[in-house]
C-alpha cells in the first residue's frame, strides 16, 4: 500500500474526483467518514472483481473508437481501476488509447469536449504561460514528466489543432501502465499555435485558436517561453516532444537536447527500438554493426532518426562519424538523396546525402524522381533494408530475393504502420528470403510457419522503450538523456530475448512491457551514473538498482483515505 490520501472531500465530491473514487471499493469505515454512506451500492467489491467487470463493459463494445471513449470515461471516473485495466490488458489496449484510434477521438474532440485533463497554452498569450502551470497548484519538486504536443503531425491524420492534447493525454497514460510512472506527478500540454484544417477553425463548435499555424521567430519565441517556465517551475521533470512536424520537431531538439532533459519520442524513440531489433538480428549474424550497407526507404522523422541512432551505433563501434554516414542510402519521394538537391532537401536530410558522382549512371527514373529503390538495392547490395515510407507493396518480391541472393541473413524491418501500409508482410518476406530474412515490423503480426520453422515476429514499438527510458531517468534525476543512455535502453531490450533459438523474436514481446521497463531503467541509470550525468544515486549500489528502480514504480492500487 503506498500510504494515503487525506481529504477534506465529503460525498459527491469524493466520488467526483478520479484520484480519489474507488466506486463500490471504499471500505465501510471509509464510506462513513467520507460521507458516502447511501451514495453506493451496499456490496463492497475488490479491485479485482471492478477491474473483471471493467473489461466485461469494455468486450461488449464493437469497434475501436466506442473502446476509447470508455476507456476516457473510466480514466475520468477512477483512475486507479483504468491503470490496474489498462495494466493488465497492455498489448490489447495500447492501439486503443495511442496509436491511431486516438486519432479518430481527436476528429471528435471538440464536439465531444470532456473532462479537462493538462494545460492548454496558446501562443496568442504565451505571457500567461507561467500563470497556467501555477494554476496546478503542483510545487517544484512535485512534477516528473511533461509531454508537449503542438500536433502538427498526429499519426495518421495529420494537424488536428487543439484536440491533440489527447496525444499527450494518451502518452502519459501508457507511461504509467507500463513504466509506472506516478499519474499525480505528470503534466500533459498542448501547445496551440493555431491549424492549417480551415473545417477545424471555420466550425463554430471549435475550441481552439481560430488562425493559421504561426511559424518563424514568434513560434520559435513561443516555444523558448515554454521551455523556460516549464525549466524553472518544475526543474526535475523530463520535457518530451511528440507529434510536432519534422522541421520543428528538430530544430527544438536540437536547440535544447544539451541544455536540458529532454528528447522527441518520433525521432529518438522509434530510431532506438529500431536500434534495438538491429542488435538482436547482428547478434543472430554475428556481424558487426560497421560491417551493415543499410538502405532506408522514407527518409522523413522516423526514418532519419533510424539512420541516427543506427549511425551512432556504428560510431560506437570503430567507424567516424564521416564513414558511417556514407554506410546509408536513404530514399524518399524524389529518390536517392543526393548532394544535387542540397537545395530541395530537409536539413536532416542532407546530412545523409550521398556524393552525385557516385549515382551518375546508375538508372535514373524516367520520370524525373531520381535513383529508385530496385536501382539502389541492385548496385548497393544491403545487409539492411529499413521501410518507413507508408508505401504499402514496396518491398517487392523482386528486391527481397535479389536482397537475398546477395547476403547471407538479410535484416529486413517494414516499419511503417498499420499493417495496411506495410512495405511487405512477414509471411512474404520469410518465403521470399527461403527463412532467412531477420524480419521485425512496425505493426503486430502473428506468428509465420515456414518449412516447420514457426517465427515469432518482432513489432517496433516505441511502448518497449520510453517508459524505461523515463523511468529511468527519474530515478536518477538526470540532467539531461544522452546518446549513450539510448543506446543503453536499446541494448537493454534486446537482451530480453533469446536470439539463438529458431524462429525467435528480434524484440521482447508488450505483454508484461513493466518487466521490460525495469530492465531498461536499470540500464539507463547505469549509463547516466558512467557519463556523470545522475544526481541522485550516492546512496545507491548497483546491486540494488533493480530493487531501487522497482520499488519507485507507481502501483494501480486503491489507498486508505482518510477524512481531515
Amino acid at each position: 500500500m503506498q500510504g494515503c490520501y487525506q481529504t477534506k472531500g465529503r460525498g459527491a465530491a469524493v466520488l467526483n474526483s478520479p484520484k480519489l473514487n474507488k466506486g463500490t471499493a471504499f471500505t465501510a469505515e471509509e464510506r462513513r467518514m467520507l460521507g458516502l454512506t447511501g451514495l453506493l451500492p451496499p456490496e463492497i467489491s475488490t479491485l479485482a472483481t471492478q477491474v473483471q467487470r471493467a473489461y466485461f463493459e469494455y468486450e461488449r463494445l464493437s469497434d475501436a473508437l466506442s473502446k476509447n471513449i470508455y476507456l476516457t470515461a473510466l480514466h475520468d471516473r477512477n483512475e486507479v481501476l483504468f491503470y490496474r485495466l489498462f495494466s493488465e490488458h497492455l498489448r490489447e489496449m495500447i492501439p486503443i488509447v495511442n496509436d491511431r484510434t486516438v486519432g479518430k477521438a481527436i476528429e471528435q474532440y471538440h464536439h465531444e469536449f470532456r473532462r479537462t485533463r493538462g494545460v492548454y497554452l496558446s501562443i496568442d498569450h504565451a505571457e500567461g504561460i507561467e500563470e497556467a502551470f501555477a494554476n496546478l497548484g503542483a510545487g517544484p519538486e512535485d512534477i516528473d514528466l511533461i509531454v508537449a504536443t503542438d500536433a502538427e503531425q498526429i499519426l495518421g491524420i495529420g494537424d488536428w489543432g487543439v484536440g491533440g492534447i489527447e496525444v499527450s493525454i494518451g502518452k502519459l497514460a501508457i507511461y504509467t501502465a507500463a513504466g509506472g510512472i506516478d499519474p499525480t506527478r505528470v503534466i500533459p500540454v498542448m501547445l496551440d499555435v493555431g491549424t492549417n484544417r480551415e473545417s477545424l477553425f471555420s466550425d463554430p463548435m471549435y475550441i481552439g485558436n481560430r488562425h493559421a499555424r504561426v511559424r518563424g521567430e514568434r513560434y520559435d519565441a513561443f516555444i523558448d517561453t515554454y521551455v523556460n517556465a516549464a525549466t524553472k517551475l518544475f526543474p526535475n521533470a523530463v520535457l518530451q516532444w511528440e507529434d510536432f512536424a519534422p522541421g520543428n520537431g528538430r530544430r527544438i531538439l536540437h536547440k535544447y537536447r544539451d541544455r536540458i532533459c529532454t528528447f522527441n519520442d518520433d525521432m529518438q524513440g522509434t530510431g532506438a527500438i529500431t536500434l534495438a531489433a538491429a542488435i538482436s538480428a547482428l547478434r543472430v549474424c554475428g556481424a558487426p554493426f560497421r560491417n551493415q550497407r543499410v538502405v532506408i526507404f522514407g527518409a522523413g522523422t522516423a526514418g532519419i532518426g533510424v539512420a541516427d541512432q543506427l549511425r551512432e551505433a556504428m560510431v560506437r563501434d570503430g567507424l567516424s562519424k564521416q564513414d558511417a554516414i556514407s554506410r546509408f542510402w536513404c530514399i524518399d519521394q524524389q529518390g536517392l538523396l543526393t548532394t544535387e538537391m542540397s537545395h530541395a532537401l530537409r536539413d536532416y536530410q542532407v546530412t545523409y546525402s550521398r556524393p552525385a558522382i557516385e549515382s551518375k549512371h546508375w538508372k535514373h527514373d524516367a520520370i524525373g524522381n531520381g535513383v529508385d529503390l530496385a536501382e539502389v538495392m541492385h548496385r548497393v547490395k544491403p545487409t539492411m533494408l529499413i521501410g518507413a515510407s507508408n508505401e504499402p507493396g514496396a518491398f517487392s518480391e523482386a528486391i527481397v530475393r535479389q536482397m537475398a541472393a546477395q547476403t547471407d541473413r538479410p535484416i529486413i524491418f517494414t516499419l511503417s504502420n498499420p499493417a495496411a501500409r506495410a512495405e511487405a508482410h512477414p509471411a512474404d518476406l520469410i518465403a521470399w528470403t527461403e527463412g532467412r530474412g531477420l524480419i521485425a515490423t512496425g505493426s503486430p503480426f502473428g506468428p509465420v510457419t515456414y518449412k516447420g520453422v514457426t517465427y515469432s515476429i518482432a513489432q517496433v514499438s516505441n511502448a518497449l522503450l520510453y517508459p524505461g527510458l523515463v523511468l529511468g531517468t527519474i530515478v536518477a534525476r538526470a540532467r539531461r538523456i544522452s546518446e549513450q543512455m539510448f543506446a543503453a535502453a536499446a541494448s537493454a531490450v534486446s537482451s530480453l530475448v533469446a536470439v539463438r533459438q529458431p524462429g525467435a523474436s528480434l524484440l521482447p514481446h508488450i505483454d508484461d512491457l513493466r518487466s521490460v521497463s525495469i530492465t531498461v531503467a536499470t540500464a539507463v541509470i547505469l549509463a547516466a551514473r558512467d557519463q556523470g550525468l545522475a544526481s541522485d544515486l550516492a546512496r545507491i549500489r548497483s546491486s540494488d538498482l533493480t530493487q531501487h528502480v522497482r520499488e519507485a514504480m507507481w502501483q494501480p492500487e486503491y489507498r486508505r483515505i482518510e477524512a481531515m
